[in-house]
């Protein structure tokens, strides 16, 4: 976990702050939100909410007020704890915790380009696991084509759990699988009181954006929240495709979203831990193909971070976003277009920080490794800049007086092995030697870590007694779903 010492970079005025509250007032209460839920419309019924139910599915036109009356029940921050303590981290403040790419159905190794499988799966899982820089390796760090449909949800969370002692994400695929996901978890730390005291799981719910609330996200969400299990809830907003084209539009439907949400989960537990999400980028209005890394979408999370503060809540967008098909100069400059503003922006919770590529159908090994080494150099560029006598070097002055160099002088030799940030992938060799270590570039050299990364894991210890109960819990759930 990474305190981000720098100030917050904000750029919403207060009149800007004014305009976008009349907006997402205007939407839930006019044009409302559509809940896929008969749970849910019956609990903003009950709440005194104006419902429109058909079939278990309905819009809800809400009162903003009641809106914002829920969401101040939220925390402003909380921990998630893991199973090794110290990994257990802090959502909330200046706080910032990064998960590693989250959803590709690909994978992408050098050249070749395929289905993921549970190899990978384990694979970037253990990675998640041997760089410091990374909080978590997420939830759905790819998804194992050869694994069945109904059950891999099992394996993914029992790998998440096994071969990484941090903390993961829950599957959200349907409320039966964040069942089991809460079960696993009680196993894991001891039963539910002690995930209920503080949460050990953070769950993605995603919008159907626009403005709607699909019934298998709600059923996750509403069965997360119960337990007091974190969750992030997200627009999934693409300019021009699920919100308009402006920017100030999409932010405005991102709240009411997000919101109404939120609301949600504080009806159905009062207090439970949520994070304002955001998934904010623009599609190629010529080919309509999602484009990430762009100008919008970096303003639209620099405004983000700002609006989420207003409302006290943690907040989650960023990442290391591209819609390069491999791990090339474009991949680099475009996480980059969306990993400054993450830092400037101060998000708490940053999912897909290493890995993604290809618009997020493709986990990358290669871009994992390029992100790690850039998410490591960004926190290390964002920690405070201590300024004391010792670092004013004053003596290194009176050694080398005028026109000399501070090569040797007492100053560098006691501190030359820590002044600088050493990169693990760049090379800042002479061009001759570059050639005789065989002329390898960045996407070369990174593919090189990673699999030494992979031969030198050790995985972390687990009680024996525990790893037995999930194995059986496993077994027993996958032979009752049919695999």
């Amino acid at each position: 976990m990474f305190r981000n010492a720098m100030p917050r970079y904000e750029i919403l005025s207060e009149d800007a702050m004014s305009t976008l509250d009349a907006g997402w007032r205007r939407l839930v209460s006019e044009i409302g939100v559509e809940f896929g839920s008969a749970r849910a419309l019956e609990l903003f019924r009950q709440a005194g909410q104006k419902v429109e139910d058909s079939d278990g599915q309905g819009v809800v036109r809400f009162d903003p007020d009641f809106v914002l009356e829920q969401v101040a029940k939220a925390p402003r921050s909380f921990d998630v704890q893991a199973r090794n303590p110290a990994n257990t981290v802090h959502i909330g403040d200046d706080a910032m915790a990064f998960g590693a790419v989250y959803g590709p159905p690909f994978v992408r190794e050098g050249d070749v380009r395929r289905d993921a499988t549970m190899d990978d799966f384990r694979n970037f899982t253990r990675l998640a696991q041997g760089f410091a820089v990374l909080d978590s390796a997420g939830g759905v760090v790819c998804e194992p084509e050869d694994t069945p449909l109904d059950s891999r949800h099992l394996d993914m969370t029992y790998a998440l759990q096994t071969l990484t002692d941090k903390i993961y994400m829950g599957n959200v695929v349907s409320g039966a699988n964040a069942a089991d996901t809460i079960a696993m978890t009680e196993i894991l730390f001891g039963g539910r009181p002690a995930i209920e005291a503080t949460p050990a799981t953070i769950s993605l719910i995603n919008c159907n954006s626009p403005l709607r609330w699909d019934e298998r996200m709600l059923e996750a969400q509403l069965a997360y929240s119960e337990a007091n299990q974190a969750v992030v809830i997200t627009p999934f907003l693409l300019m021009g495709a699920m919100s308009p084209v402006s920017i100030p539009a999409a932010l405005t439907q991102q709240i009411a979203e997000a919101l109404t949400g939120i609301a949600l989960s504080q009806l159905v537990r009062p207090g439970c831990p949520v994070i304002f999400g955001s998934f904010l980028s623009n599609i190629d209005m010529q080919s309509g193909s999602p484009c990430f890394g762009t100008p919008e979408s970096a303003v639209g999370l620099l405004c983000t971070g700002q609006i989420a503060r207003r409302f006290g809540l943690p907040v989650r967008s960023g990442g290391g976003l591209t819609s390069s098909q491999t791990a090339d100069a474009q991949a680099g400059y475009e996480s980059l277009m969306t990993m400054l503003p993450t830092f400037l922006a101060g998000i708490n919770w940053v999912m897909h920080s290493a890995g993604w590529l290809e618009a997020g159908l493709v986990a990358s090994y290669e871009k994992f490794v390029l992100d790690v080494q850039l998410l490591e150099m960004l926190q290390h560029e964002f920690r405070p800049l201590e300024i004391d006598e010792a670092s004013l070097a004053f003596d290194a002055h009176d050694e080398v007086r005028h026109g000399g160099h501070f090569l040797g002088a007492a100053h560098t030799m006691e501190r030359f092995r820590t002044c600088f940030y050493r990169p693990f992938v760049n090379s800042s060799e002479n061009y001759e030697r570059w050639v005789r270590n065989g002329a390898k570039d960045a996407a070369a050299r990174a593919r090189d870590v990673a699999r030494k990364r992979l031969d030198e894991y050790e995985p972390p210890p687990l009680d024996d007694a525990v790893r037995e109960e999930l194995t059986e819990y496993v077994t027993r759930r996958r032979r009752e779903l049919g695999d």
